[in-house]
């Protein structure tokens, strides 16, 4: 499972297919991240919370 920023999606989705991880689970962060303050970057985190978490739980 890994996060990413939204910006990179297309990145992510070349890479798990090069590695043979098309299955593999994702989640995108509203982008941009780099120079998110931390209060932006908590309700970053906040959005994607329960996608994070339905990712790494379901079978």
């Amino acid at each position: 499972m890994s996060v990413a920023s939204s910006e990179f999606e297309e990145a992510a989705l070349t890479q798990a297919k090069a590695l043979g991880l098309e299955a593999a689970r994702f989640v995108l962060v509203e982008h941009p991240i780099q120079d998110a303050t931390d209060d932006e970057m908590r309700a970053k985190a906040d959005a994607v919370v329960d996608q994070v978490i339905a990712a790494l739980t379901e079978e």
